[in-house]
């Protein structure tokens, strides 16, 4: 029997006898999400003060780094010490480039910059926090989000800039071990440099053919399903749509080359920085031995033993330097004036930065919503 019109239809009404107490999660099923919503922005400037705090921590711990280039470099040459800045600056561009090549793969033009400005930003992150790569690796993610790249999208960017640097690193490394000869040898980094080389080659080989990439994440899909029983269902249905995504973006072969290009201008700059330190303070550079040096301590800042490598960058290329003929004292002075340049004076740049795009964050959305409620008609919201 079909009840009359205007009866309330109670055919979907809940029975009152069915529902928890009064205030229980049962009879209300969304407030915890409100009190989740309204109490995030409190948890979040709890979480960024902790973070901060242990930025501020992190610094101040190596005051004797700074405390002794204050007394090795009393007699800098400010000329050379710019050029070196020119040059780091000049690296950060070509990362930074290296990220335009790849979301332009997928059809996202995020502009010279504004990756620059996401560069800067992501790498006084990973400096400067414990865990900082895993932090600044979210933040380039949402950033990727916000300039137009999807999730596939901004993953995939996420390890193709990772198999790039990789990449280029080992090649310079690999250069330098070639000039450096015997001398390279005897300080027992051959077969590190040509393991790290010839893995890296590996991974840049398997990213750049598509059928290996599809092929090796769908066996491991289905390797999971098999063991696992997982992803089933609708996150199954996900896993499917984010591997049609990731395996849908192709790097040219000239697309790849400029990616390669500018991933080996952002090392090779870098490394210029390191050899105007040396004539900034006033000493030959060992070229002998500064890429094969300058290699190894680029690896050594990937260790998760202390924020940016803080103390074993130093170390490493303090050593290996040394060991190919720089007198130890100007060779400690170069390194430290290249570290401040390299780590300590992005820092502050990189936070002034980060902190302009989370003012420009909020001010886009704050502008989204107000355009959003200026589009919804006078009679809805009365």
């Amino acid at each position: 029997m079909t009840p009359p019109p205007d009866a309330p239809d109670t055919a979907g009404t809940p029975d009152p006898r069915q529902a928890g107490p009064p205030g229980s999660t049962t009879a209300h099923p969304g407030r915890a999400g409100r009190s989740l919503r309204r109490t995030w922005p409190y948890i979040r400037y709890v979480v960024g003060l902790g973070l901060v705090a242990l930025a501020v921590w992190a610094v101040t711990g190596q005051r004797g780094e700074l405390s002794g280039a204050s007394t090795y470099l009393a007699d800098v040459s400010w000329p050379w010490v710019i050029l070196a800045v020119v040059l780091e600056f000049a690296s950060i561009v070509a990362f930074a480039l290296v990220q335009r090549e790849l979301l332009l793969a997928g059809d996202v033009d995020a502009g010279r910059g504004s990756m620059t400005s996401v560069t800067l930003a992501a790498t006084a992150i990973a400096n400067s926090m414990p865990a900082g790569p895993v932090v600044s690796s979210v933040f380039a993610f949402r950033q990727y989000r916000r300039r137009g790249a999807d999730d596939a999208l901004a993953g995939w960017t996420l390890v193709a800039v990772f198999v790039a640097a990789s990449v280029s690193l080992a090649l310079v490394a690999a250069t330098g071990l070639s000039i450096a000869g015997a001398e390279g040898a005897n300080l027992d980094l051959v077969w590190v440099t040509l393991g790290v080389l010839l893995v890296a080659l590996a991974m840049g080989a398997v990213f750049l053919q598509h059928r290996a990439i599809d092929w090796l994440i769908n066996a491991s899909v289905r390797t999971s399903r098999r063991l696992l029983h997982w992803p089933r269902g609708d996150v199954g249905a996900r896993v499917d749509r984010l591997v049609a995504h990731l395996t849908a973006v192709r790097l040219t072969p000239r697309r790849a080359g400029r990616v390669l290009a500018w991933g080996l201008a952002n090392w090779i700059l870098d490394a210029g920085c390191l050899a105007l330190a040396f004539v900034a303070v006033g000493v030959a550079v060992p070229w002998h031995g500064l890429l094969l040096a300058y290699g190894a301590g680029q690896l050594a800042v990937n260790l998760p033993i202390t924020p940016g490598g803080l103390g074993v960058v130093e170390g490493s290329l303090t050593i290996a330097l040394v060991a190919f003929g720089g007198a130890e004292t100007s060779t400690v002075a170069a390194v430290l004036l290249y570290r401040i340049i390299s780590f300590w004076g992005e820092l502050p740049v990189g936070y002034a930065v980060w902190g302009a795009l989370a003012v420009k964050t909020r001010r886009e959305t704050a502008a989204a919503a107000t355009g959003q409620r200026a589009e919804v008609p006078a009679e809805v919201v009365a």
